[in-house]
């Protein structure tokens, strides 16, 4: 079985190394050796990785030999890439090394010091990034700083502790960034409490990861405002406080006890060991609940306007709105508890409550508001 397993991934290597694919066939091999690489059943895999480096080695060699010809950022981001794999991949089988054939020679890896190169790559890939990154941020446009940024965070990678690059970096932020002022309307001639205003306004709370958008319900002077989202409320209706009542009757056919089985002349039947038989007693109960609702609705209704503030004029409307319901239901009966239905019961328990305030019914309605209001803002990005 193991002979086998071997046979398997030796076909399998021999498979990655005719199609190219060296660093596959490298991982592989390293992997096996790395249980026993003084086993002779794995003289193979010893093979098969000094064909894969030696072949993978040449390929990356061929390629920089072109690349160092070319001074666009695509190829020394490439050149710099090719000389760190080429460390990373002599690191990877360093640890293996001395391999040895089954005849006791050794394998040959031919192994070099890349650091000069891929210090040099380094430092070319980002002198070009910051070239680059600073030409876009001199366009002076929300789209070229987000491409400044790109750069600068992976000249940041290269340079972490470059407080220039950090400084950039700030830069393209801002640039990019688009501003929205967020403001609330109330048109509806009733008064909104403070507390819902806040909270819708809170967009910090709506989860809507957007990175290169900043909501602000406070203005700030020293910014010129892209877009503005303003929650223009044109109505606030109250429903009168409602109490009705209502009486049902309920009956039911319920066990009543049990008697003896008797015959004609009145004596007790028994069964065959000599036991009395009994039979169940049914009876119908009834009783009667009188039901008595409390009711009280709010209705919100208004838009959210998008506006573009750079040309003044709305851009798109979306209808917000929703009703918040109080109800409390509480009851008392009369007659044979025994007739009412579990859902009976559970009312009887119920007591009045003491109707919610215009205000509070706002506040209560603040949830549903809020979610709606969130499926607009991640339906419809700026």
């Amino acid at each position: 079985m193991l002979l086998l397993l071997s046979c398997n991934s030796v076909k399998r290597n021999q498979k990655f190394i005719s199609s190219g694919n060296y660093d596959q066939a490298i991982d592989l091999a390293v992997k096996k050796l790395q249980k026993d690489k003084y086993s002779e059943k794995n003289t193979e895999h010893v093979i098969l990785l000094e064909e894969a480096f030696a072949k993978a080695v040449e390929r990356d060699h061929r390629r920089i030999s072109l690349l160092k010809k070319e001074s666009k950022l695509e190829s020394l981001r490439e050149l710099f890439h090719l000389y760190r794999n080429l460390e990373n991949r002599q690191n990877h089988i360093r640890p293996l090394l001395p391999l040895t054939y089954g005849n006791g020679k050794n394998a040959r890896f031919r192994l070099q010091d890349y650091t000069d190169d891929l210090l040099d790559a380094k430092q070319k890939l980002g002198d070009k990034l910051s070239l680059r990154a600073s030409d876009y941020l001199q366009r002076d446009t929300k789209k070229d700083a987000r491409m400044a940024y790109a750069l600068l965070e992976e000249l940041k990678e290269l340079r972490p502790h470059d407080a220039s690059v950090a400084s950039l970096l700030n830069e393209a932020l801002f640039k990019g960034t688009d501003y929205v002022y967020v403001s609330l309307s109330n048109r509806s001639g009733q008064i909104i409490p403070r507390r819902l205003e806040q909270e819708l306004l809170d967009f910090n709370t709506y989860g809507l990861d957007e990175f290169w958008t900043e909501y602000h319900s406070e203005r700030n002077n020293r910014l010129d405002y892209d877009y503005g989202i303003d929650l223009v409320f044109r109505q606030i209706d109250f429903s009168p406080e409602r109490i009705s009542e209502t009486e049902e009757r309920r009956t039911k056919r319920i066990q009543d006890g049990w008697e003896y089985r008797k015959d004609r002349e009145g004596n007790i039947i028994k069964d065959e060991d000599g036991n009395p038989v009994k039979f169940d007693v049914f009876t119908t109960v009834s009783a009667v609940i009188r039901i008595t609702i409390q009711n009280k609705a709010a209705l919100v209704g208004g838009d959210v306007i998008y506006r573009d503030l750079k040309s003044g004029r709305d851009i798109d409307k979306f209808a917000l709105g929703t009703e918040f319901v109080f109800e409390n239901a509480f009851a008392t009966f009369s007659g044979d508890e025994r007739a009412l239905s579990d859902e009976d019961r559970v009312v009887i328990k119920n007591r009045f409550r003491q109707f919610p305030s215009n205000a509070q019914m706002l506040l209560d309605a603040g949830d549903e508001l809020k979610q709606r209001l969130r499926e607009i803002l991640k339906n419809n990005p700026i």
